[in-house]
């Protein structure tokens, strides 16, 4: 009996995360229920907005995607311009940048030298000098590492038609590198982190934004207070999703999915990103933080077979929901699975529970070579 005493909290949290899987698979259902709007006959111009910092994995064919853009008006010129901005001018980026100028001759560019910034975030730095350039009152923010078909711009302005939308973030499919560690990062991402955003969407609407793309309107960053109440967060995407929201601007998650090629990690490097977004996302959302707990039933369902090894029934039975809810998310955002992904499923997830415990402790971050500490309200400074 005293067994069952000890057992009873972690049999009614695994309760809880059953509850939570159903959920984010209705949660995907609804999401793929969504028409994907049709493009409008006046393009609306869009300013798309790249910080670089050297050279990603695929850099060049990322960018390509976004020259390669048909989004032309009637006259057949871009409805699009695209502004790069790097450090220092000697970035080997650049290199590639003008490359692609070539073979897209017709499609406006700008580059920028920023600096070393003179704040933290140094990726809201070169966003903020880049949109005092951009030329356009939509502007569409993707990171270096994003990579994109040929309809894109046509999916995510369609939607801006509507004139309440503010804000509009992509979901996105993670691609991984060659190594292990950044295959499991990619199945975290794919499976697990993607049915929490789904679920939050499904419960409370989208009150937050993804940091891979972004577009918004330069109204809404002006209400917000632009770039300036944005610098010092080292979770700035989702400080910018959760304040459009706030000042009553309609945010939603697009219908149109990148890629995220998140390059090829060994074990240090993967599990030093992880952690910095684990404490992250303890510092922006502390309560949402604590609840990821339901995130996660396979690590339930084996603490709850320790403490009562007559309950290994759930084990079965919570691994069949888990691949179901792998399967659904696969599907929604059409990522490529292999045996390799259902074999190693379990792996991710407990590597992921013991992320997420290690998040609860410690407040420095390591990023690109220094060393940051988070403040309690998501803020970051330097430390060395």
């Amino acid at each position: 009996m005293d067994v069952w005493i000890y057992a009873a909290l972690p049999a009614i949290f695994l309760a809880g995360s059953f509850v939570y899987v159903l959920l984010s698979l209705l949660a995907a259902l609804r999401y793929r229920a969504q028409r994907v709007p049709e493009p409008a006959a006046a393009r609306i111009p869009v300013s798309v907005l790249k910080p670089l910092h050297g050279l990603d994995a695929g850099l060049e064919e990322n960018l390509r995607g976004f020259f390669a853009q048909p989004y032309r008006h009637a006259d057949g010129t871009p409805a699009f311009e695209i502004l790069f901005a790097t450090r220092e001018a000697d970035d080997p980026a650049i290199a590639i940048v003008e490359r692609l100028r070539e073979e897209f001759p017709d499609v406006p560019v700008s580059r920028l030298v920023t600096g070393e910034p003179p704040y933290p975030n140094a990726k809201v730095y070169s966003l903020a000098l880049m949109t005092d350039a951009a030329r356009n009152d939509v502007l569409v923010m993707a990171d270096s590492d994003v990579r994109v078909d040929a309809g894109f711009l046509e999916t995510v302005s369609a939607e801006f038609r509507d004139p309440a939308l503010g804000l509009s973030t992509c979901p996105y499919r993670a691609v991984p590198g060659g190594s292990f560690w950044s295959f499991l990062e990619a199945l975290h991402m794919n499976t697990e982190f993607l049915g929490g955003v789904l679920t939050a969407r499904l419960l409370e609407g989208v009150r937050f934004a993804l940091g891979p793309t972004i577009a918004v309107r330069r109204g809404v960053l002006e209400d917000i207070g632009g770039f300036a109440e944005l610098r010092e967060f080292l979770a700035e995407d989702f400080v910018m999703g959760q304040r459009a929201a706030a000042h009553g601007h309609r945010v939603i998650l697009s219908r149109y999915v990148i890629e995220h090629r998140i390059g090829s990690q060994d074990l240090a490097h993967s599990m030093a990103h992880r952690l910095r977004w684990a404490r992250s996302t303890r510092r922006s959302r502390p309560a949402g933080y604590f609840g990821e707990l339901f995130l996660r039933p396979l690590a339930l369902a084996l603490l709850l077979t320790a403490i009562a090894p007559a309950a290994w029934p759930v084990l079965p039975a919570t691994l069949a929901l888990r691949y179901a809810q792998a399967a659904v998310m696969r599907r929604t955002i059409a990522a490529s699975f292999g045996w390799k992904h259902w074999l190693l499923l379990p792996v991710q997830d407990l590597v992921s529970f013991g992320l997420w415990l290690a998040g609860f402790f410690g407040n420095t971050i390591l990023w690109r070579g220094h060393r940051y500490r988070l403040e309690k309200d998501g803020r970051f400074t330097l430390v060395q």
